[in-house]
């Protein structure tokens, strides 16, 4: 489904844009994804929106068939929000231990609290915490939008199955120029 329109009070959730993740090889040039999710950051900070930045500094314990269930942790500055996010004091910052940002962070009741209704969310990896954050937004009853052209993925297949598959059934999808077009409409 097309962006059609962004909510008075919509907050935007970048994911992951941290020096350990963007160094990784990805399916698209990064600097571009790092562009569109800074430029979607200023714009909603200029329309007094929320911007909430998310890092991972870890993964819940369970075995899986990769994992013994001990806890992963990262090396030393792994976990750094990368410098073009313009971090400002008024971003609510997010420390995730799992895929969505909505694990165990208290983000649904501080994005309630603030009267938010809709999510644009962006970031890196598009199949895994990109999906999954949107998918539980989705399930808490967010309208969820998706500008693809502001995430990645280390793997372009499991990209495209995200897009093709999952996101059209949770979310409006388009570009940072759509959703940057929706949000002057909204102001004006």
């Amino acid at each position: 489904m097309p962006i059609t329109t962004l909510d008075p009070t919509t907050a935007l959730i970048v994911i992951d844009l941290q020096v350990g993740i963007t160094a990784y090889p990805l399916a698209h040039p990064v600097a571009g994804v790092i562009e569109r999710s800074a430029a979607l950051a200023d714009a909603f900070r200029a329309a007094g929106l929320p911007v909430v930045l998310v890092n991972v500094a870890g993964t819940p314990t369970g075995r899986t068939d990769q994992s013994d269930g001990s806890p992963r942790s990262f090396p030393e500055g792994f976990d750094v929000l990368i410098p073009e996010l313009n971090v400002q004091p008024g971003d609510l910052l997010v420390t995730k231990h799992a895929r969505s940002a909505f694990a165990r962070t208290g983000l649904v009741e501080r994005l309630r609290g603030l009267g938010v209704t809709q999510v644009v969310v962006t970031g890196i990896a598009t199949g895994s915490g990109v999906e999954s954050t949107a998918r539980d937004a989705h399930e808490q009853n967010f309208h969820v939008t998706l500008p693809v052209d502001a995430m990645t993925d280390m793997s372009l297949a499991k990209h495209d199955h995200s897009i093709a598959e999952v996101f059209p059934r949770i979310a409006e999808t388009g570009t940072t120029d759509d959703v940057l077009r929706a949000l002057a409409a909204s102001r004006s």
